[in-house]
Order: C-alpha cells, then structure tokens, then sequence
C-alpha cells in the first residue's frame, strides 16, 4: 500500500480484488488514454470494482474499467467503459498471456495512479477463492484484530 514518502498519487484503489481472489503476481503498466479521461483523473473520478484486463493478439487491454466524462469537456468527450490499451514490456504480455490461459487465472487491475505525471495501472494474476476460503480469511483477520484488542487492553492495565 502507499506510504508517506510514495510518490504516487493513488486514484482508485479495487478493494474487494484482495477479497475475492488470492494474489499471484502484480505488475504495472501505462495505460493509454484520452485528454478528457487523464482531466477525469486528476479529479479522483474512476472505478475498478468490474475491470479486468485481457491479452488480445500480443497486446494487453484494460476491460470494463470506469472512467466517468469529465463534466467540462466537449463533444469528443470519451466514453466512460470503453477498452484501453495497457503499455507492458513483450516478455511480460507472454508471460501474463501464458499464465492466464491456466485454469482459475485472470488478470484484475488493483489499483490506477499517477506516478511521476504519467498514469499507471497495477494488474494482478490472480486465482479465485472459494466461498469457505473468503470466510476463513475473514475468520483470520478477526481473531487477528481480538489479539491485538487483547494485547492493548493488557498494556493499558499496567
């Protein structure tokens, strides 16, 4: 996650894709968009919760992802779902077309940024939980926060 000193401006983050799948690998890339989308932006607007990305004849799309119309603009305004191409390096479509091919694997975006004035994506590889693994995470991370709870109480007494 971001820390004081990181430099990047996060504009969306997709907090249901650590929930509903188990993380393999993470990459960022470019993405490719319009004057209007890039001012949407700056502005905080985007959605991530039904994107996806895909690889389509050696070349990495962002599907799905929601960019609202920026309210200033004009008739070439863009539309808010439309496909957008992602900029990764050769030896990382092949790797991430080859992976994601496998049985249970997609590629999710987790979350969209600016880093150093360019735009940035970070897409994941994932699996998909099961139902019981989503509710033993839960389970996990509640006996986590009592500990903790336990643990403060303890130090708060003495």
């Amino acid at each position: 996650m971001a820390k004081k000193d990181d430099p990047r401006k996060i504009v969306a983050n997709n907090k249901k894709a650590r929930h509903d799948y188990v993380i393999e690998d993470v990459f960022e890339a470019g993405i490719v968009l319009s004057g209007t989308e890039v001012k949407a932006l700056r502005m905080g607007r985007a959605s991530l919760i039904d994107g996806y990305a895909s690889i389509d004849r050696g070349e990495a799309w962002l599907e799905n992802v929601h960019i609202p119309e920026y309210f200033q603009g004009t008739w070439n305004n863009h539309a808010p779902r439309r496909r957008r191409k992602l900029l990764l390096h050769r030896e990382e479509i092949l790797r991430l077309e080859h992976k994601s091919r496998e049985k249970g694997h997609t590629l999710i975006p987790l979350s969209l940024y600016f880093l150093d004035g360019h735009a940035k994506v970070e897409i994941a590889l994932a699996r998909g939980k099961k139902e019981y693994d989503k509710r033993q995470t839960l389970r996990e991370q509640q006996d986590k926060r009592e500990a903790q709870r336990a643990i403060r109480s303890k130090e708060l007494l003495r």
